[in-house]
């Protein structure tokens, strides 16, 4: 944790000394799942959640290409689909509910800039702030299955993930700008699957965004 802030400070600063440094907002909504080789993958769903920071960007070819390092709080996970399914010891479970994994990114991007129209790509290196895992597991039977883990615990989680970010979008001259962007994942983040029988072995967060930006001060 102290290596990801120290990173962010050290990029803030770097950044805030260029002279034409443009400080800004960001926020949206978030469409999260999970990718991977994952087993009964048909169980999981797109959960709807939300993100929102800090962005720093500073020219590198005026007008044309950028360097742009954020930091973000974004909500990942997935919901299950409710659906009866066969587990490895051929068992018959059901899942109802969602989790949630709150995360502290920070992308590093490269923007190119094309009229009003930007284009952006880049690494990004993410902290799992905390979980809350909401699902509740049943039998065949529709018997709940009781758990003694607890919601709230990372244990089985990596803490940092590696990954990147892509997307597209449009930049007013007000400062205003509206754009897609898909983040994913290098490695996996469940070290120990100690919730899901081994359904979240080889998971990796998968998300698109929708975002909204507002550059300060604008060109206006």
């Amino acid at each position: 944790m102290k290596f990801f802030f120290a990173v962010a400070l050290a990029l803030g600063t770097f950044t805030a000394a260029q002279a034409q440094a443009t400080f800004g907002v960001r926020g949206g909504a978030n469409l999260a799942n999970l990718s991977g080789d994952l087993q009964n993958e048909d169980q999981f769903e797109n959960k709807v959640a939300f993100h929102g920071g800090v962005t720093l960007n500073f020219p590198v070819v005026e007008e044309f290409f950028s360097i742009q390092p954020e930091l973000l709080y974004s909500r990942k996970g997935f919901k299950s689909n409710s659906e009866e399914y066969t587990n490895l010891l051929l068992q018959k479970r059901r899942r109802e509910g969602s989790v949630d994994y709150n995360y502290l990114d920070l992308p590093v991007l490269g923007h190119i800039n094309a009229g009003p129209l930007y284009f952006e790509a880049g690494p990004q290196l993410g902290y799992l702030l905390s979980v809350n895992n909401k699902t509740e597991l049943y039998d065949g039977d529709g018997t709940r299955i009781a758990s003694d883990k607890d919601a709230k615990s990372k244990d089985g989680l990596s803490e940092f993930e590696l990954g990147y970010a892509a997307g597209f979008g449009f930049n007013a001259s007000n400062g205003i700008s509206l754009g897609v962007r898909y983040n994913g994942a290098f490695s996996d983040f469940v070290k120990e699957d100690l919730n899901f029988e081994g359904d979240l072995t080889n998971a990796r967060h998968s998300v698109f965004m929708l975002t909204l930006g507002l550059r300060l001060p604008s060109d206006n």
